[in-house]
């Protein structure tokens, strides 16, 4: 049986390989996701080998909340802290390519070898930022009519339903200009209502998702000055 060990991830601190070795001692399906999600992420052009890189970060799989897929994510700590901050304002997805000589920056190591990001990932530091301008940037001539955005979460909006058609053709027309794609899983089209941040978007504006309030919908009001106290998080009350 195969038996994943430190010296399977060449760069990494001993320490810290065995420190994952006792979070996942069942190593084989772990190192078989990583080499699955590799594959899959250089398949689709966003993943490239890379051989002396200058920076190198360590990647982790984390299970997405339908509790079957993984995501694989990268510690950009310390590349991150060498990076100035891009003040450009998030307001109340697609992917950005990174330049040639930016891409090694973004490095990791596996037991299968180090790759890079050919296009921006999340986990760095500005990647809010670059994606909300170029968003905005897309999608000027729609922004605050038809359409509101917040960085990759975008939603087309009509006033009227004959309209919605014209709406839709024209905010793709501006993505295909700009070459953003769009992930048909993630897509719904003509709804009344929608989820979306974790609210509720209808004709009737942004309102909370039920789901999410549920704790304080069910609440019983408070009886006495404790319950009161208790609530409004008086230290007394909780001592």
């Amino acid at each position: 049986m195969f038996a994943w060990k430190p010296a399977d991830m060449p760069g990494v601190p001993r320490e810290l390989a065995e420190h994952q070795l006792k979070v996942f001692p069942n190593a084989k399906p772990i190192k078989q996701r990583l080499r699955a999600e590799l594959t899959r992420l250089k398949a689709a052009g966003f993943l490239r080998e890379v051989m002396h890189p200058e920076w190198l970060a360590n990647p982790v799989l984390v299970l997405k909340k339908n509790k079957k897929d993984w995501r694989m994510c990268v510690d950009y700590t310390d590349l991150n802290k060498h990076c100035p901050k891009d003040p450009f304002g998030l307001p109340r997805i697609n992917q950005i390519s990174l330049a040639i000589e930016d891409q090694e920056k973004t490095a990791f190591i596996t037991p299968f070898g180090a790759y890079c990001y050919t296009s921006m990932s999340f986990e760095l530091k500005n990647a809010g930022a670059t994606y909300q301008r170029a968003i905005q940037t897309c999608l000027a001539d729609h922004w605050g009519k038809r359409v509101e955005a917040y960085v990759d979460g975008v939603v087309i909006k009509t006033k009227n339903e004959d309209d919605f058609i014209d709406d839709l053709r024209q905010v793709f027309d501006s993505l295909r200009r700009f070459r953003w794609k769009l992930n048909p899983t993630k897509c719904v089209f003509g709804v009344p209502a929608g989820q979306s941040l974790g609210f509720v978007v209808s004709n009737r504006g942004i309102e909370a998702n039920p789901e999410k309030i549920k704790a304080i919908l069910c609440m019983h009001p408070p009886r006495s000055q404790k319950d009161a106290q208790r609530l409004t998080g008086c230290m007394e009350a909780l001592s």
